[in-house]
């Protein structure tokens, strides 16, 4: 599956190699957009190697010239290929059991299952941080009260092309998704893909994946 470039993120691959170097705010101004609202756009394309970037100085063609040319180290990857183990925690797990793992793990979420190990949703470094900041109580809180459930919970299978996961992470601002598959009518977590995944995999530098049955629970 290829990456198919909006017709902003073409422009702004144009005026790159028109224009550079040329820094963030002058292309939003020549798009008639906030900075932030590139930002996004910027990191996609920096990760296909269609633009690179110096910090100080700005944009410059990247060495992947083409959307063609970029997509080829995803053509034929599937999520299989790239995700690694799921990190969960229970949903009566305390959000202190869940900022350990955090840390322990060194993720930025981690998977929500129930006592029958069905996938039920996710819990973030954010919204842990959210509950705790000011709470004193709050690390005693059971993960269940501040994560984020299903069906709110943007997930991949197995099968899916990791292009397509890739484009859903910059499509919902995510560094993370769930992978995720039915077995008998019931929904388990098989790993976690993560931007930093496929990044990998593009530079051609990906290690190979730790096992993908059973994963590591708290």
């Amino acid at each position: 599956m290829a990456i198919e470039l909006t017709a902003r993120q073409s422009e702004i691959v144009r005026l790159v190699e028109r224009h550079a170097p040329i820094t963030g705010e002058q292309l939003a101004g020549m798009l008639g957009v906030s900075r932030p609202t590139l930002r996004s756009d910027l990191a996609l394309l920096v990760m296909l190697g269609l633009i690179d970037a110096k910090p100080k100085v700005g944009y410059f063609p990247g060495p992947a010239r083409t959307a063609r040319t970029a997509s080829q180290g995803l053509a034929g990857c599937k999520v299989k290929d790239v995700m690694a183990v799921p990190v969960s925690v229970g949903e009566h797990s305390s959000v202190h059991d869940a900022v350990v793992a955090l840390f322990t793990e060194n993720v930025e979420e981690l998977i929500v299952v129930d006592r029958e190990q069905r996938f039920t949703g996710i819990v973030t470094a954010k919204d842990l941080l959210k509950v705790t900041v000011g709470g004193a109580d709050a690390s005693a809180f059971p993960v269940s009260l501040v994560m984020t459930r299903v069906p709110n919970v943007v997930t991949v299978s197995p099968e899916d092309d990791a292009a397509e996961a890739l484009r859903l992470m910059f499509a919902h601002e995510l560094d993370c998704l769930p992978v995720v598959r039915e077995r008998n009518g019931v929904r388990e977590a098989a790993g976690r893909v993560t931007v930093r995944h496929i990044a990998g995999l593009l530079a051609g530098s990906l290690q190979p994946p730790a096992p993908h049955e059973g994963g590591r629970s708290w």
